[in-house]
């Protein structure tokens, strides 16, 4: 690998909740190294006033953050993805756009915060960003230059089973 971040997108249909926590983890936990973006085939046009508040009480920057279509990432000046990940079943199902340079793809769904009744919402979104953190930890400590295609396959498919939000 060089030295240029490992760029990282995250799509979830609505680009509302989930995606932006994982863009918001890992351009924390990955130190540099990485690059997270978030986008959403049917972006809801604004973030989850939920995921901002739980960001904010966690001590993340919220400041930049917006729902976006992956079309934003689909041009020629976009930046070039390594990864692509999932983290709805939707957007998993769903036909993305070709992405140059053949990234390593995923799906690590995780339920929709959003979808909670009002008086479990606070939890939903706690649950979802420890899975979610809990799944970044792991990539982030992966020797990416040591894998090679089938075992980083393998990798990116076992951190998507990570499941357990009491444990992370």
């Amino acid at each position: 690998m060089t030295s240029e971040p490992i760029n990282v997108l995250f799509l979830c249909t609505g680009n509302s909740a989930r995606s932006i926590l994982a863009e918001a983890i890992l351009n924390v936990g990955g130190q540099g190294r990485f690059r997270a973006y978030s986008a959403g085939s049917m972006p809801t046009g604004k973030v989850n006033p939920h995921a901002l508040a739980l960001l904010q009480r966690l001590g993340y920057e919220t400041g930049g953050y917006r729902s976006k279509s992956w079309d934003e990432f689909a041009g020629d000046d976009a930046p070039q993805f390594d990864f692509i990940i999932t983290v709805c079943d939707n957007a998993a199902g769903e036909v993305c756009p070709i992405w140059p340079g053949k990234p390593s793809k995923a799906h690590w769904g995780i339920p929709d915060p959003a979808a909670a009744g009002e008086a479990d919402i606070e939890q939903a979104f706690a649950d979802a960003y420890r899975r979610m953190k809990a799944r970044i930890d792991r990539f982030v400590a992966l020797p990416l230059d040591k894998l090679d295609a089938p075992s980083l396959k393998q990798e990116l498919g076992a951190i998507g089973e990570i499941d357990d939000p009491k444990g992370a």
